[in-house]
């Protein structure tokens, strides 16, 4: 395994970024609408619109009581640290983590479900903020902290953000929450921004949202509700992943390059088989779709998914059975640090029990090498 090991997908949460982010940059038009923080039964937390947003971890309780413990572990729990540091968006105390992990470089998204808003316009702004937040971050250490800029889930305020960030040309990679996107991925509508994507030469990646429990949810609150992620991952990317190919996109913009983050993988490989068993009775029937305006798709799933879809995984035996399918190219080590799936900070020890039986050079393609040849990344 080499001696660097790049992470593709971690996270800058909504508790860990700075109190006056929103507040000292919005908008002039909504600055008395900027999220900021606010008490709450002696807790810090974000507030919009007289909404909470979910807790900050600036400062410790006021009452001076200690953390109470959750339902589950975070990974700075697990490595004895003070969340009220706010270490994963602090760059010099997020890079001390990163050497303690033996990772090189952490591919980062930002608060992927916390920016709760329906109004489209304070959405937007939101997004544009932390985005250019972000890129200040990252400056301290460019080939280190891989900043993914968020776009707005609607297909015009996608594309005017895709545009300004192009135009500022620091990032390469931007995040669409597939999850939330209106009108769904066969809209028209879409197709400037998959053109963009092509022209710009960024990636675009889908990453799960967590969701709170549904209304009336039996397992809400009880053990049984730890299993819910797992419905999570195919509820959000199974729709828009078959779309995908089934609307043409990947054909038609053969450029375009989309990272699955954080969806596991041992579910992909049933799917594209099931698709391309679906393409080929299209095509077994070709003379009655003749007679509807022809069949315009005419690649093999399969070939499309292993030409432009990348996909990452963390502590997964079983994405690693399946690597003959994936090829060795499109699979991306991640630690997803500092969630509580977290590998760290144990991540050379997960990595070396799970790959302890691949070839080196195959081990240094899933944990730096990828990752090097898709970011552009120094080597």
């Amino acid at each position: 395994m080499s001696d660097k090991m790049i992470s593709c997908d971690d996270h800058l949460d909504l508790g860990y970024l700075p109190a006056d982010l929103w507040t000292s940059r919005m908008a002039a038009s909504l600055g008395e609408r900027a999220p900021h923080i606010a008490e709450r039964g002696g807790d810090a937390v974000w507030v919009c619109d007289g909404k909470v947003w979910g807790g900050w971890r600036g400062r410790p309780r006021q009452d001076g009581r200690p953390k109470p413990k959750g339902p589950v572990i975070t990974a700075l729990d697990r490595g004895g640290i003070e969340e009220s540091e706010r270490r994963p968006a602090i760059p010099a105390l997020r890079l001390a983590d990163m050497d303690r992990d033996g990772v090189e470089a952490h591919v980062m998204y930002g608060p992927v479900f916390s920016i709760q808003t329906e109004d489209p316009a304070l959405r937007a702004q939101c997004y544009r903020v932390y985005n250019d937040w972000l890129a200040e971050f990252c400056a301290a250490a460019p080939n280190r902290l891989v900043g993914v800029p968020m776009l707005p889930e609607m297909p015009a305020a996608a594309l005017a953000e895709l545009h300004r960030l192009a135009a500022k040309g620091w990032c390469r990679q931007v995040n669409l929450q597939i999850a939330n996107v209106r009108p769904g991925l066969d809209d028209a509508s879409w197709e400037p921004l998959w053109r963009t994507l092509e022209e710009t030469g960024l990636i675009l990646s889908f990453h799960v949202t967590v969701f709170a429990p549904r209304p009336g949810d039996p397992a809400a609150g009880t053990p049984a509700g730890g299993f819910a992620a797992t419905k999570s991952f195919l509820e959000q990317f199974l729709e828009p992943f078959v779309d995908l190919f089934a609307w043409g996109i990947l054909e038609r913009h053969p450029k375009l390059r989309i990272v699955m983050a954080e969806s596991g993988l041992g579910w992909l490989p049933w799917v594209v088989q099931e698709l391309d068993y679906r393409h080929e009775r299209l095509w077994e029937a070709k003379e009655f779709w003749n007679q509807k305006g022809g069949i315009p798709l005419t690649l093999r799933p399969s070939e499309l998914f292993k030409r432009q879809i990348y996909a990452t995984f963390q502590n997964d035996p079983v994405a690693l059975s399946l690597l003959p399918f994936f090829g060795e190219g499109h699979v991306l080590w991640a630690s997803d640090y500092p969630h509580p799936d977290s590998t760290w900070p144990n991540s050379r020890a997960v990595v070396e029990r799970q790959m302890r039986h691949l070839a080196p050079e195959l081990r240094r393609k899933l944990t730096h090498d990828n990752a090097v040849a898709l970011y552009g990344l120094a080597s």
